[in-house]
């Protein structure tokens, strides 16, 4: 026969257990509740809810700060590279809206001062290779080959010693259809590229000719394709898909 006293034991933690679940439901149900009913962080373009972006801009603190120039991505033999690369998104490549004869490079200075410079001023700097495992945060990676020249070679070769001190860069497609920003200690990495060929020959239209943005120590939101205008600032340019709610900071 059954200890009646360990019967009873029994039922009172069954129904405190129930109790706990259905409390712990309705918290949840309440806090989602009080989630999406948050104001937004861009209005215009929808974005998140601020509590989810304070999180999201935490994450940056904490990975901004454990980052270093001297961690290099991983490299691979050219021979290791796909012979097709993947293309991640196509928005400001509009072919129609492009006038490739016309194209220079627009990098506005602090003092409201711009260069333009055509590709054979690009070419002039300093080529290197960068062979990598470029990731998409689609959650799909390819090992691919680019070439181009450092983006701190285009900083020296300019005297551009003011600007990079700023804390971020922006750049923008010629038709300012998208746009990116970064960090400023990301976009000196060793790694980081202003690329002008893909497996040894000039950029294809949909990757961003002529000349598009290699940025290792990103995902891929962040290779802006084709880029017109590079600008720099001490607060964060705008960025396509942050303000649709994804992370700004997105390193790997």
């Amino acid at each position: 026969m059954v200890d009646e006293s360990a019967a009873k034991r029994y039922k009172r933690k069954t129904l405190i257990a129930f109790i706990v679940f259905f409390a712990m439901i309705g918290i949840a149900w309440a806090g989602w509740k009080w989630l999406v009913n948050q104001p937004l962080d861009n209005g215009i373009r929808g974005g998140i809810q601020t509590p989810l972006r304070k999180v999201l801009d935490l994450n940056e603190e904490v990975y901004s700060g454990l980052y270093s120039t001297k961690n290099l991505v991983k490299e691979y033999p050219k021979s290791a590279a796909v012979k097709k690369a993947r293309v991640n998104g196509d928005v400001g490549l509009d072919e129609t809206l492009f006038d490739t004869a016309a194209w220079k490079l627009q990098v506005v200075r602090t003092d409201a001062d711009t260069l333009f410079l055509t590709m054979n001023d690009i070419k002039q700097l300093p080529k290197i290779d960068v062979v990598y495992n470029f990731k998409c945060i689609e959650g799909w990676s390819q090992i691919t080959w680019w070439s181009g020249t450092r983006f701190s070679e285009l900083i020296k070769k300019y005297s551009l010693h003011k600007e990079v001190q700023m804390k971020f860069v922006g750049m923008n497609t010629p038709d300012e259809e998208y746009y990116v920003g970064i960090d400023m200690p990301s976009i000196m990495h060793p790694q980081t590229l202003l690329c002008y060929e893909l497996n040894g020959k000039p950029l294809p239209m949909n990757q961003g000719y002529p000349l598009r943005l290699i940025i290792p120590v990103k995902y891929g939101v962040k290779h802006l394709k084709r880029i017109g205008t590079i600008s720099f600032s001490n607060t964060k340019p705008p960025d396509y898909w942050a303000e649709r709610g994804y992370d700004y900071y997105t390193g790997l």
